[in-house]
Protein backbone atom coordinates (compact mmCIF):
# COMPACT_ATOMS: atom_id res chain seq x y z
CA UNK A 1 0.00 0.00 0.00
CA UNK A 2 1.33 3.43 -0.93
CA UNK A 3 0.29 7.00 -0.19
CA UNK A 4 -0.70 7.52 -3.82
CA UNK A 5 -4.46 7.32 -3.11
CA UNK A 6 -4.08 9.95 -0.39
CA UNK A 7 -2.35 12.36 -2.76
CA UNK A 8 -4.82 11.64 -5.56
CA UNK A 9 -7.80 12.32 -3.29
CA UNK A 10 -6.26 15.54 -1.92
CA UNK A 11 -5.41 16.70 -5.41
CA UNK A 12 -8.87 15.84 -6.75
CA UNK A 13 -10.58 17.66 -3.88
CA UNK A 14 -8.24 20.62 -4.31
CA UNK A 15 -8.85 20.93 -8.06
CA UNK A 16 -12.63 20.68 -7.60
CA UNK A 17 -12.45 23.30 -4.86
CA UNK A 18 -10.31 25.63 -6.95
CA UNK A 19 -12.71 25.35 -9.88
CA UNK A 20 -15.64 26.19 -7.60
CA UNK A 21 -13.75 29.08 -5.98
CA UNK A 22 -12.64 30.55 -9.31
CA UNK A 23 -16.19 30.46 -10.65
CA UNK A 24 -17.63 31.96 -7.46
CA UNK A 25 -15.04 34.76 -7.48
CA UNK A 26 -15.69 35.40 -11.19
CA UNK A 27 -19.37 35.71 -10.39
CA UNK A 28 -18.76 38.01 -7.40
CA UNK A 29 -16.51 40.30 -9.45
CA UNK A 30 -18.33 40.20 -12.78
CA UNK A 31 -17.94 43.97 -13.17
CA UNK A 32 -14.17 43.45 -13.30
CA UNK A 33 -14.30 42.08 -16.84
CA UNK A 34 -10.69 40.92 -17.17
CA UNK A 35 -10.80 39.16 -13.82
CA UNK A 36 -14.18 37.59 -14.59
CA UNK A 37 -13.14 36.20 -17.97
CA UNK A 38 -9.70 34.94 -16.96
CA UNK A 39 -11.01 33.32 -13.76
CA UNK A 40 -13.75 31.59 -15.75
CA UNK A 41 -11.27 30.42 -18.38
CA UNK A 42 -8.68 29.03 -15.98
CA UNK A 43 -11.35 27.32 -13.87
CA UNK A 44 -11.71 24.93 -16.83
CA UNK A 45 -8.18 23.68 -16.23
CA UNK A 46 -9.09 22.60 -12.71
CA UNK A 47 -12.24 20.94 -14.04
CA UNK A 48 -10.21 18.98 -16.61
CA UNK A 49 -7.62 18.09 -13.98
CA UNK A 50 -10.32 16.66 -11.67
CA UNK A 51 -11.67 14.49 -14.50
CA UNK A 52 -8.21 13.17 -15.33
CA UNK A 53 -7.36 12.55 -11.67
CA UNK A 54 -10.61 10.60 -11.18
CA UNK A 55 -9.69 8.34 -14.12
CA UNK A 56 -6.13 7.88 -12.86
CA UNK A 57 -7.41 7.03 -9.37
CA UNK A 58 -9.53 4.05 -10.46
CA UNK A 59 -6.66 1.52 -10.46
CA UNK A 60 -5.95 2.58 -6.88
CA UNK A 61 -9.46 1.65 -5.76
CA UNK A 62 -10.73 5.22 -5.58
CA UNK A 63 -14.11 6.16 -7.00
CA UNK A 64 -13.75 9.93 -7.15
CA UNK A 65 -16.71 11.96 -8.39
CA UNK A 66 -16.50 13.80 -11.66
CA UNK A 67 -16.86 17.55 -11.82
CA UNK A 68 -20.10 19.08 -10.62
CA UNK A 69 -22.46 19.98 -13.46
CA UNK A 70 -23.06 23.35 -11.90
CA UNK A 71 -20.52 24.14 -9.19
CA UNK A 72 -22.23 25.78 -6.25
CA UNK A 73 -21.59 29.51 -6.18
CA UNK A 74 -19.98 31.16 -3.22
CA UNK A 75 -21.77 33.46 -0.84
CA UNK A 76 -23.61 36.40 -2.39
CA UNK A 77 -21.47 39.51 -2.73
CA UNK A 78 -23.44 41.39 -0.05
CA UNK A 79 -22.82 38.58 2.45
CA UNK A 80 -19.13 38.47 1.53
CA UNK A 81 -18.88 42.24 1.88
CA UNK A 82 -20.49 42.08 5.32
CA UNK A 83 -18.04 39.38 6.42
CA UNK A 84 -15.08 41.40 5.16
CA UNK A 85 -16.56 44.60 6.59
CA UNK A 86 -16.65 43.07 10.05
CA UNK A 87 -12.98 42.17 9.75
CA UNK A 88 -12.16 45.66 8.47
CA UNK A 89 -14.25 47.62 10.94
CA UNK A 90 -17.51 47.82 8.97
CA UNK A 91 -15.99 49.40 5.89
CA UNK A 92 -17.49 48.12 2.62
CA UNK A 93 -14.80 47.78 -0.02
CA UNK A 94 -15.26 45.59 -3.11
CA UNK A 95 -11.59 46.13 -4.03
CA UNK A 96 -10.46 44.61 -0.75
CA UNK A 97 -12.84 41.71 -1.30
CA UNK A 98 -11.21 41.17 -4.70
CA UNK A 99 -7.77 41.14 -3.09
CA UNK A 100 -8.96 38.67 -0.47
CA UNK A 101 -10.39 36.43 -3.19
CA UNK A 102 -7.14 36.62 -5.15
CA UNK A 103 -5.16 35.71 -2.03
CA UNK A 104 -7.43 32.75 -1.31
CA UNK A 105 -7.26 31.58 -4.93
CA UNK A 106 -3.48 31.87 -4.89
CA UNK A 107 -3.23 29.80 -1.72
CA UNK A 108 -5.56 27.12 -3.16
CA UNK A 109 -3.54 26.94 -6.38
CA UNK A 110 -0.33 26.74 -4.34
CA UNK A 111 -1.70 23.81 -2.34
CA UNK A 112 -2.62 22.06 -5.59
CA UNK A 113 0.84 22.74 -6.96
CA UNK A 114 2.44 21.11 -3.94
CA UNK A 115 0.17 18.09 -4.37
CA UNK A 116 1.11 17.85 -8.05
CA UNK A 117 4.76 17.93 -7.02
CA UNK A 118 4.22 15.13 -4.48
CA UNK A 119 2.33 13.06 -7.06
CA UNK A 120 5.15 13.51 -9.58
CA UNK A 121 7.73 12.47 -6.99
CA UNK A 122 5.88 9.33 -5.90
CA UNK A 123 5.13 8.47 -9.53
CA UNK A 124 8.82 8.71 -10.30
CA UNK A 125 9.74 6.64 -7.24
CA UNK A 126 7.25 3.90 -8.17
CA UNK A 127 7.93 4.10 -11.93
CA UNK A 128 4.27 4.93 -12.63
CA UNK A 129 4.49 6.49 -16.09
CA UNK A 130 0.76 7.24 -16.23
CA UNK A 131 0.80 9.34 -13.06
CA UNK A 132 4.04 10.98 -14.10
CA UNK A 133 2.48 11.99 -17.44
CA UNK A 134 -0.62 13.27 -15.63
CA UNK A 135 1.47 15.47 -13.35
CA UNK A 136 3.63 16.67 -16.25
CA UNK A 137 0.50 17.64 -18.22
CA UNK A 138 -1.48 19.30 -15.42
CA UNK A 139 1.04 20.87 -13.08
CA UNK A 140 2.13 23.59 -15.55
CA UNK A 141 -1.46 24.83 -15.77
CA UNK A 142 -1.68 25.02 -12.00
CA UNK A 143 1.56 27.01 -11.98
CA UNK A 144 -0.02 29.39 -14.50
CA UNK A 145 -3.04 29.80 -12.19
CA UNK A 146 -0.63 30.72 -9.41
CA UNK A 147 1.27 33.20 -11.60
CA UNK A 148 -1.98 34.87 -12.69
CA UNK A 149 -3.24 35.35 -9.13
CA UNK A 150 0.18 36.58 -8.00
CA UNK A 151 0.37 39.06 -10.88
CA UNK A 152 -3.15 40.34 -10.18
CA UNK A 153 -2.26 40.84 -6.52
CA UNK A 154 0.90 42.77 -7.47
CA UNK A 155 -0.99 44.97 -9.93
CA UNK A 156 -4.06 45.68 -7.79
CA UNK A 157 -2.81 45.79 -4.21
CA UNK A 158 -0.83 49.07 -4.29
CA UNK A 159 -3.76 51.12 -5.56
CA UNK A 160 -6.48 49.35 -3.59
CA UNK A 161 -4.59 49.26 -0.31
CA UNK A 162 -3.29 52.81 -0.59
CA UNK A 163 -6.80 54.13 -1.27
CA UNK A 164 -8.22 52.16 1.67
CA UNK A 165 -6.32 54.32 4.15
Amino acid sequence: MTGIPIVLRALHDGERGLERDLLAAADRHSVEHEFHHVATDISRWSREHAVRIARAAEPYGLDLPGPADHPEPGLPLATERDTVSEALGRWRAPGLLLLRDLRDLHLAATENSLNWEMLAQVAQATSDDGLLRLAADCHPETLRQMRWTNTMIKVLSPQLLASAL
